[in-house]
C-alpha cells in the first residue's frame, strides 16, 4: 500500500492515509519509527506490526474509560472514534470487551432502570437509553419488567409540592400539571393519577 498523505491532527499525533483513504493515526515519533512518509510504499508486514500496536492502545483506552463507570456499546466506540482509530481496530475492540462481559447493553440497560426507575418517568428512560445506543427493541423488553413506577413518582411529586386539589386554583392545576408533562409522564397518566388519588379536583 502506498502513503498518499500524513496530515497532522495535532502537536502530537498525524493521520495516515493509504492509496486515498484513512488507514491510522500515529504518533509522531512512531512516524519515524515504522517509515511513514508521503509517497512511500507501507509493506503488508510493517502495517500488522502498527494494527497489532493500536489494538492494544485501543483496548487499554477501552479499559481505562470503562474504570470509571459502565458505557454502552455507543458510549465506548464513540470514545474510540474521537480518538481516530480505525473502524476496524473499533470493531476489534467491542469484539473483545463483548467477549469478556465488559460491556453488555442489555444489562446496563437493567441497572439504569434500577436506579432510575423509582424516580424518572418511562419517556425519560426511553430517551436517555436511545442516546447511549439501546435499540425500541431493547428498550422495550427492559421497560416490560415493570420496575418504572410511574404512578407512584406522580403521586409523590403532587405530595412533596403540597398540591390540595380541595383549596387549588385552576392556574395552581394547571402549572403542576405542566410541571408533570415536562418530567417526561404522559398527560394521560397525569391526569388518572390526579382523578383516582383525589388531586384532579
Amino acid at each position: 500500500m502506498l502513503v498518499t498523505e500524513v496530515i497532522s491532527l495535532d502537536k502530537r499525533r498525524s493521520k495516515v492515509l493509504t492509496d486515498g483513504n484513512f488507514a491510522f493515526a500515529l504518533y509522531k515519533g512512531e512516524l519515524r519509527k515504522y517509515h511513514i512518509e508521503e509517497g512511500a510504499e507501507l509493506p503488508e508486514e510493517r502495517y500488522g506490526e502498527i494494527e497489532a500496536v493500536l489494538r492494544r492502545r485501543a483496548k487499554e483506552q477501552a479499559l481505562y474509560y470503562l474504570k470509571r463507570q459502565d458505557r454502552t456499546e455507543m458510549e465506548v466506540a464513540r470514545k474510540l472514534r474521537d480518538g481516530v482509530y480505525p473502524e476496524t481496530i473499533v470493531q476489534h475492540t467491542l469484539e473483545f470487551l463483548r467477549e469478556y462481559r465488559l460491556v453488555d447493553d442489555m444489562e446496563y440497560g437493567r441497572r439504569y432502570i434500577e436506579r432510575y426507575g423509582s424516580c424518572r418517568s418511562r419517556r425519560w428512560i426511553q430517551s436517555s437509553l436511545a442516546k447511549k445506543g439501546l435499540d425500541r427493541e431493547q428498550i422495550e423488553q427492559l421497560l416490560s419488567q415493570g420496575q418504572v413506577t410511574e404512578d407512584d413518582q406522580i403521586l409523590a411529586y403532587l405530595q412533596k409540592k403540597g398540591y390540595d386539589a380541595a383549596s387549588a386554583e385552576p392556574k395552581e392545576r394547571a402549572k403542576i400539571l405542566a410541571s408533570l408533562l415536562r418530567r417526561g409522564y404522559s398527560y394521560g397518566a397525569v391526569c388518572r393519577i390526579m382523578e383516582a388519588t383525589g388531586h384532579w379536583g
